[in-house]
């Protein structure tokens, strides 16, 4: 399986789940009674924060000077431990997460939701694992030792 390694840019994997997760909405009878108004408010809720959130780590990459590409890890710079790094290795990927959590709770649907931690479960081996790997490479103990202090997700 590593021939899908760092191959699916994590936006059109963020798409292709949020799509799996409209058709199991749609076609799963796995549904669950929430008020379109709270349906919305949580949608909201979820969306700003997951837009934060990745923001936060896209600002911390651009005032380090380095690659935001998640597809070509090795051509990383700088590791960046500052901001929202403090918190989360992964804030990208965390809003990413959060995103579908709420996109979830918009569709009402059990299927749906189940959907997201098999994201985070992809994104794991396939987008992280392999990406830790090659900030190991370049960085050595000095991502070893973020890597030991600071959690993957949260």
């Amino acid at each position: 399986m590593k021939s899908l390694e760092l191959k699916v840019p994590p936006l059109l994997q963020v798409l292709l789940f949020g799509v799996a997760m409209r058709l199991a909405g749609k076609f799963a009878p796995l549904g669950f009674d929430l008020s379109r108004d709270i349906r919305m408010a949580v949608f909201l809720a979820c969306s700003s924060l997951a837009f934060m959130v990745a923001l936060a780590g896209v600002i911390s990459f651009r005032r380090q000077k380095t690659t935001v590409n998640p597809v070509n890890p090795e051509a990383a710079s700088s590791l960046v431990t500052g901001g929202i790094y403090q918190y989360t290795r992964n804030p990208m990927y965390l809003g990413f997460v959060i995103f579908l959590l709420g996109w979830g709770v918009w569709l009402t649907n059990i299927l749906a939701l189940l959907l997201v931690p098999c994201f985070a479960l992809y994104m794991t081996r396939f987008q992280i694992m392999p990406e830790e790997k090659a900030l190991e490479a370049l960085f050595g103990e000095n991502f070893t030792s973020y890597k030991h202090s600071v959690r993957r997700w949260l």
